[in-house]
């Protein structure tokens, strides 16, 4: 067996990271960096200065460490254990630590149905962004797109294949349409397509957005998207940034658990409290369930199935979904 060769635990994650640069998405990268930005702290309390010194026992007290420190569920800690596997068994290659140790570490396994993700924005917190956005920025590219978002739970492909022609703001509606042929295809295609009814406050915003300030571009092939740059199309990364942006602590005026003032824009995909659109999405659909919208209403609206809706969707509590089936129940 090779002899070890002493590496710092902050210069073995940037190795890492360059590993997996050619093989992971940025999104993939940035959370494997995050999750082994605890490991570095970690090993700096307890003046670990060579990853040679890591042990089984060591790892033991890490995980125990990182689930109090971080007060993690389950799901949590599978994840954070498994990019630790991934790091250790870089280490052993580069012969940093003892081949094998990363089958010292515990991750857990889960029941059936525990590793659905069940991040999402409650109404409260969606209703504060929106506020401001009404107040600073209103009828703004980011303003109509964190609406649109939260309003009708739609998926990013789905809100930027939207151009300007599918809204009707007199008849409250916008037509979602499956269009591949211009580079605006639907998840579930033409079984996607429906019309999406929306309010009158939402329909004024609109409104407003395409007569004062969309940038009347039109995308390669001649359409003309409503989320629309002075480029043409909103980009996918666009979205998600926009989102990370209003969903950080600092945009409604709190902080975030990353212990910075605040994220510059470029980087806000770093900050931990901030999410991805889908966590709207998900958001949007448990309000419209907490609301008493029924089931087959929104399944439609969002345009998801019954199974995926209760499985990955739905956020509301067993007492809650006790209590909503108890109104319709009461003369029987």
């Amino acid at each position: 067996m090779p002899e070890l060769e002493p590496l710092e635990p902050e210069r073995g994650v940037q190795l890492y990271l360059k590993h997996r640069a050619d093989d992971c998405a940025d999104s993939t990268l940035n959370a494997h960096r995050l999750r082994l930005k605890h490991l570095l702290q970690w090993c700096e309390e307890r003046d670990i200065t060579n990853l040679n010194e890591l042990t089984g026992r060591r790892l033991h007290e890490y995980r125990l460490w990182r689930t109090e420190e971080g007060d993690l569920n389950r799901v949590s800690v599978r994840t954070q254990m498994s990019t630790l596997r991934a790091f250790l068994d870089f280490c052993a290659q580069i012969d940093a630590v003892e081949m094998g140790l990363k089958e010292t570490v515990d991750v857990p396994e889960l029941d059936e149905g525990e590793n659905a993700r069940s991040v999402h924005i409650d109404n409260d917190h969606a209703e504060q962004i929106l506020s401001k956005l009404a107040k600073y920025e209103y009828a703004s590219l980011r303003h109509v797109l964190i609406l649109l978002l939260w309003k009708t739970g739609v998926r990013t492909g789905t809100v930027r294949s939207i151009n300007v022609d599918d809204v009707d703001s007199d008849d409250g509606y916008i037509e979602v349409r499956h269009r591949p042929e211009y580079g605006t295809p639907l998840k579930n295609k033409s079984s996607g397509e429906r019309f999406i009814a929306i309010s009158d406050e939402t329909g004024r915003i609109l409104t407003d957005w395409i007569e004062d300030q969309h940038p009347d571009t039109e995308d390669e092939h001649g359409q003309t998207p409503l989320l629309a740059t002075r480029y043409g199309r909103i980009s996918r990364s666009n979205i998600r940034k926009n989102s990370y942006w209003v969903t950080r602590p600092q945009f409604v005026g709190e902080e975030c658990q990353c212990e910075v003032e605040d994220h510059p824009y470029d980087e806000v995909h770093q900050c931990e409290d901030a999410v991805s659109p889908h966590a709207l999405r998900r958001g949007s659909i448990t309000h419209h369930l907490r609301s008493e919208v029924p089931r087959p209403v929104v399944s439609e609206r969002a345009n998801v199935s019954g199974g995926v809706l209760e499985k990955h969707y739905d956020q509301t509590s067993l007492e809650e979904q006790m209590n909503l089936r108890r109104e319709h129940l009461d003369n029987i």
